[in-house]
């Protein structure tokens, strides 16, 4: 590994009551915080992590996955719509799920280039 590249995250440990999940990060459309755990949003499941999104964005391949609320990271792949209020707050709809995710100020320039 050259000094600039770094690792990223691929698989998850998900707990699910007394189970494990073992989860493809290239699955994940959705990482959101909630309480003092973070959820990890699949197309056909919701489980949760305790890893706080602060690491979990340091481990995460910044061209994949794009930070745009202090809540919520979404998979660039999935976003289906981008909409606009009419304030001109930024949601985001993902493929695959009813999730809409808001974008705040703070983010709302990664949306620029689309």
């Amino acid at each position: 590994m050259l000094p600039t590249e770094r690792k990223t995250l691929r698989w998850l440990n998900c707990g699910q009551g007394t189970e494990i999940d073992v989860i493809a990060v290239s699955e994940v459309l959705l990482f959101q915080s909630r309480d003092k755990y973070t959820t990890v949003v699949t197309a056909d499941k919701e489980r949760y992590v305790r890893t706080p999104l602060k690491s979990l964005v340091n481990e995460l391949d910044p061209n994949e996955f794009w930070q745009v609320h202090r809540s919520a990271i979404i998979r660039v792949a999935a976003i289906e719509r981008v909409t606009r209020d009419e304030i001109g707050r930024l949601q985001v709809k993902l493929r695959g799920s009813n999730e809409r995710v808001s974008v705040s100020a703070a983010f709302a320039g990664l949306f620029r280039q689309m």
